[in-house]
């Protein structure tokens, strides 16, 4: 009997060995999508077929002269972080790490944007295209604003008639509470969009667990997408649609008023995702995954739904309907030179190169291990954690290909992908071996779009 079981030991099949080529293929074709969406827009401009933009796919231009000695900063804290984020995630007490998460994801995002000094960071919201341009208009009487907002929607400023009135009315309020000026919208703005780091992972712990969660963390902080957190206002819309998530997520592992409160607070960030932006309708995927995931009882559902409707209820009572805004914004957008021209075919290609500068190469590489865990939980119908946290990040990539194929974003997604690409980039948790050297390449990835293009955001 011995003998029997030690020659069937003998003869087994050695086990499968983890395959690491769809990784590292993944990769490589990261890297062929972005050259080649560069190449082709550079061919399209040459040609006189893309003139909107100076460097398509940006709406950016490339630097006359590379920052070199001005990135020294931002350069020592990716060093510190790559050295010290994986210990931190790992040794630090859960009740610090997502705010210590959001300190370095401030930390970072400031140290980018300082490359072109302190003014770059208040510098992109003095445009006059930009929402504060549009506030002089606001101010003798911000109810008749918003009742007559689609009618005279052709007379603000780029950003404000090409967007619902929340994000314009965002800026009065900060104004109105003492903090006026582009130097507290600049600080409002990275506040908030850093702060999604800590509702991601925390709702990824609510979601896959704390060991997941830990595993995200390090690549959350040193994100390629930091490059346009400072000083776009899409950072904010990315701060609702994460901490709404997190206050669904959290409800459903709790119990009584607490759970029903923090899901009416969820409900409420995220009834805001429509009046903040137009083509935030699909990120709602995020939250729904979240709540299949967790499974809340019905009174937490009711709670969030009930918070759901808050603001849209309070806009259309006040004198905003929003059909009429998305139907006034689609016609400016028609007859405007500028985005609309944009070629479906190129954009529908290269919004997704610039969504993989967003995210960067760690998550490129990430993702068909993901994709693998995802299919294996959907087959067995029992999520693993590596599948869980697949499907938040599924969800916020099916949301991106539905507004790209929709046509709606052509162009200048670096800004408008960024409440889709926070989501994205926890499929960087599965980097449990050498996540130093992938924190090194998201960091250097960083480093070289702000050194190299200059972006007016």
């Amino acid at each position: 009997m011995t003998l029997t079981r030690a020659r069937g030991r003998a003869n087994a099949p050695a086990p499968p060995k983890r395959r690491v080529w769809p990784g590292w293929v993944a990769v490589a074709l990261w890297a062929a999508v972005i050259a080649a969406a560069f190449t082709l827009g550079w061919s399209l401009r040459r040609a006189g077929l893309a003139t909107e933009d100076p460097l398509p796919p940006l709406h950016a231009r490339l630097r006359e002269r590379p920052l070199t000695w001005q990135l020294l900063p931002a350069a020592a804290f990716a060093a510190l972080a790559v050295a010290a984020l994986p210990v931190l995630a790992a040794r630090l007490p859960w009740r610090w790490l997502p705010p210590a998460a959001w300190a370095g994801a401030a930390a970072w995002t400031v140290a980018l944007a300082a490359g072109d000094g302190w003014h770059a960071l208040a510098g992109p919201l003095d445009a006059p295209t930009e929402y504060p341009a549009g506030l002089a208009q606001l101010r003798p009487d911000p109810l008749e604003w918003l009742r007559t907002f689609t009618e005279r929607l052709g007379g603000y400023t780029t950003h404000v008639r090409g967007h619902p009135p929340l994000p314009t009315l965002l800026l009065w309020a900060l104004e109105k509470a003492g903090l006026g000026g582009t130097g507290w919208a600049a600080a409002f703005v990275i506040a908030a969009g850093t702060s999604a780091v800590a509702a991601i992972a925390v709702t990824v712990r609510c979601a896959a667990g704390e060991r997941a969660a830990r595993a995200a963390v390090p690549f959350l902080v040193p994100a390629p997408l930091a490059v346009w957190v400072a000083t776009s206002m899409d950072a904010v819309f990315l701060a609702a649609g994460a901490w709404g998530t997190a206050l669904l997520a959290v409800a459903a592992r709790r119990a009584g008023a607490r759970a029903a409160a923090a899901a009416a607070a969820g409900g409420l960030l995220l009834g805001c995702l429509p009046y903040l932006s137009y083509g935030l309708l699909p990120l709602f995927a995020v939250p729904l995954a979240v709540l299949l995931l967790g499974r809340p009882p019905a009174r937490v559902l009711a709670a969030a739904c009930a918070g759901l409707v808050v603001v849209p209820a309070a806009f259309t009572l006040l004198g905003f309907w929003w059909p009429d805004g998305v139907r006034a914004t689609l016609d400016t957008y028609l007859i405007s030179r500028g985005s609309a021209q944009r070629s479906y075919p190129y954009f529908l290609f290269a919004n997704l190169a610039v969504l993989g500068l967003l995210t960067g190469p760690a998550v490129a590489h990430a993702l068909p291990r993901t994709a693998a865990a995802l299919w294996r939980g959907a087959r067995a119908r029992a999520l693993s954690p590596e599948a869980a946290v697949a499907a938040t990040a599924g969800a916020a990539l099916l949301g991106v290909l539905v507004l790209d194929v929709s046509g709606v974003a052509k162009g200048e997604v670096e800004r408008i992908w960024l409440p889709f690409a926070g989501w994205i980039m926890v499929a960087a948790a599965a980097h449990h071996r050498r996540p130093r050297a992938w924190l090194a390449a998201q960091a250097a990835t960083a480093l070289a779009v702000q050194a190299l293009v200059l972006s007016p955001w």
